[in-house]
């Protein structure tokens, strides 16, 4: 029997949403709070170009990539996760960033199948080429697209900047506990199914 594929965002759902904040308060003399992130665009959140905003986040992007903590419980969860379904990461990060990408996972101990760096928000034709089964996400229009496009169960990590109303199918959920318990009602593997 095959496994189980999920593909996973990295930014804000396996990574804490609040990241990008230490580093946008340091260079931009903020006192910038996650409550303050109402939309998915940060720079709509202080006076600053888009332009600005992404010339400095090309320069630090390595830096925020490396230090980005883990959400609580991802670890744990991905971890117990890994004996039972396929782990493939579909970021909108660029290639640009493989190298320390795949060395925060390394450090931070989190289990991988595949890494994906696209480049773009764009996800749906990715998780269609590698057949996955469920999405994570913590962006509102890439969940419900990848949800409409494919047909398959989205889970949204909630945060301040994705509370637009949803499609069935589109999972709003508050913990990677949360959705573990999910996954395991609705993607039940042999070891449960036997107990």
């Amino acid at each position: 029997m095959r496994k189980f594929r999920f593909g996973i965002d990295i930014d804000g759902t396996v990574t804490c949403p609040t990241s990008l904040l230490p580093h946008i308060n340091e260079q931009f003399g903020c006192n910038l709070v996650l409550d303050d992130i109402i939309e998915y665009d940060l720079t709509k959140a202080f006076p600053i170009t888009e332009e600005e905003f992404y010339t400095w986040y090309k320069q630090a992007e390595s830096t925020i990539y490396a230090t980005s903590p883990a959400q609580e419980y991802a670890k744990m969860i991905l971890t117990d996760w890994q004996q039972h379904y396929e782990l493939y990461y579909i970021s909108a990060r660029g290639e640009n960033v493989i190298d320390c990408t795949h060395n925060w996972f390394e450090q931070q101990a989190i289990p991988f199948d595949h890494i994906e760096l696209i480049g773009s928000h764009h996800k749906v034709e990715t998780a269609k080429k590698f057949n996955v089964d469920a999405f994570f996400e913590d962006k509102h229009d890439n969940a419900v697209d990848i949800h409409e496009a494919l047909s398959i169960p989205v889970l949204l990590f909630d945060t301040p900047y994705n509370r637009q109303p949803i499609p069935e199918g589109v999972i709003r959920v508050h913990s990677w506990q949360e959705a573990d318990e999910w996954i395991k009602k609705h993607f039940p593997t042999e070891q449960l199914m036997n107990k």
